[in-house]
């Protein structure tokens, strides 16, 4: 079992390496101008001058697959960075000062979870606009609860230590000690959900872009390519399999790399889920 989590953390690192390095590599590595039409080969299959073929433009597949990595990663490092931090703040004052703060943080958060997550996103980003940063304002909005729900849930456990208990007894201010003392001893499990909210900030943007919702045309977006090629299923098959399988392969990537972060900073957790 041990070799399991070793081999799915190595390779869940080695697909995450692949995609930062395809989105900050994209104008060096794509072997096309993404936006390059040839209406003369349009829905030509793989070939070695295309390994992915050609679209319904005429534009190269995997040019605009190695571009979307930019897309999909600008979203997903977005919105975990606001909803983390947005989420830790908040969980951090409502589990450390408890009262009206946590009961007043609790109820935004359960309002929140009473919708589901990704259709509460639609109406959010058909409200403001289909675009980028009208999808990362949206995702941010419903991805910040995780965060302070798990913080509080940790902040409540380590108040009760000995060595907050002592840093208040000294007269710290309480920003003084959930910086010094509370939040550096909580942090572990926060990297472990930014891990996997990295993957589910993905998988929910192309959810957006696949519906219309999200990147408009011509810049290249994996759930857009996606919509597009589903009118070409039997036909092209190509302009569906390799955009969903990039989605595949990051999504998978990121959470197999989250589920090794588990057991190198929080083993508490696996052996809690065992119990």
């Amino acid at each position: 079992m041990r070799k399991l989590h070793t081999f799915g953390f190595l390779a869940g690192a080695l697909l995450t390496l692949l995609l930062f390095a395809c989105a900050i590599a994209a104008p060096f590595i794509a072997p096309h101008d993404p936006s390059a039409q040839d209406s003369s080969r349009r829905l030509e299959g793989p070939s070695p001058d295309h390994l992915f073929g050609l679209d319904d433009l005429g534009r190269d597949v995997l040019s605009r697959i190695v571009w979307g990595a930019r897309v999909s990663l600008r979203v997903g490092l977005s919105v975990v960075l606001v909803s983390s931090l947005a989420g830790v703040a908040l969980g951090a004052l409502a589990g450390y000062f408890g009262g009206a703060v946590e009961t007043a943080v609790m109820r935004v958060c359960d309002t929140l979870l009473a919708f589901p997550g990704i259709l509460l996103a639609i109406a959010l980003v058909a409200m403001l606009g289909p675009n980028l940063d009208n999808v990362i304002i949206a995702l941010s909005i419903i991805g910040w609860v995780g965060y302070a729900r798990l913080t509080r849930g940790q902040v409540l456990k380590v108040r009760q230590m000995d060595y907050v208990v002592a840093a208040r007894a000294l007269g710290s201010r309480s920003g003084r000690v959930i910086a010094r003392h509370v939040l550096p001893n909580v942090i572990n499990p926060v990297i472990v959900m930014a891990t996997l909210g990295l993957a589910g900030a993905i998988l929910a943007e192309a959810s957006l872009s696949f519906l219309g919702l999200g990147v408009q045309p011509p810049t290249p977006s994996w759930g857009a390519m996606l919509t597009a090629g589903r009118r070409y299923i039997g036909q092209a098959d190509h302009l569906a399999i390799f955009p969903g399988l990039a989605i595949m392969l990051a999504v998978m990537g990121l959470n197999f790399l989250g589920d090794g972060l588990i057991d190198a900073l929080d083993p508490k957790y696996r052996r809690e889920t065992k119990e």
